[in-house]
């Protein structure tokens, strides 16, 4: 005869469990970084030195700020990483071993007012031939836009990123847009040459 432990069918984890939580980030920094070495690869690793964050195991994931997540400095958010760690970012990357060629990789964000409820929005940007404050404010015109969809703001896609960023402002709704970019002109030499940008989430 069945014992009635082995018949009771396995129990439903509730939104409340601790372990349904254990993936939502609580912390994030951005990072960005630079590298230039005759390899490919190993103008990535100079790159991820340079932002501190190369002795984790990167797990790139897509773009959503979780509710209730507290962007902390670089320097506090590198002091919380461990040799090995698997560590989720979401990371735009840009590379070329062409000599003077422009690159720029920018992560933008797009924090809502009710920050403790409502999702926000991170977007990564890649380019050639644009200079850092135009991918920087591509990236951050992307992550608004994201959010303001997703909150129904109405706004003219047409109008310029710096009209565009007061409309959503004023709506009430988006709190805070920023974005942290590296850019870079390919080494003259032709080595390779890496720039990245980084959104580092953290438990």
């Amino acid at each position: 005869m069945l014992s009635d432990e082995i018949l009771r069918p396995p129990r439903t984890r509730g939104p409340q469990d601790d372990n349904s939580k254990k993936m939502i980030a609580t912390k994030m920094f951005f990072t960005k970084g630079l590298g230039v070495h005759k390899d490919r690869l190993a103008s990535f690793e100079a790159a991820l030195r340079d932002a501190g964050i190369e002795k984790c195991n990167l797990v790139y994931v897509s773009s959503i700020l979780p509710p209730s997540c507290k962007i902390v400095p670089r320097e506090e958010g590198i002091k919380l990483l461990n040799a090995g760690q698997i560590t989720f970012c979401v990371m735009a990357r840009t590379e070329t071993c062409e000599p003077n060629r422009l690159v720029s990789a920018a992560i933008g964000v797009a924090v809502p007012t009710d920050k403790e409820n409502q999702y926000g929005y991170l977007s990564e940007h890649h380019s050639f031939g644009e200079t850092g404050k135009k991918a920087g404010d591509y990236a951050e015109d992307l992550a608004a836009t994201m959010l303001a969809t997703t909150l129904g703001v109405e706004f003219d896609s047409d109008k310029a990123w710096e009209e565009r960023e007061q409309t959503y402002k004023a709506s009430g709704h988006i709190f805070k847009t920023m974005n942290v970019c590296q850019s870079a002109e390919g080494n003259k030499d032709g080595l390779w040459t890496t720039a990245i940008a980084t959104a580092v989430l953290l438990p």
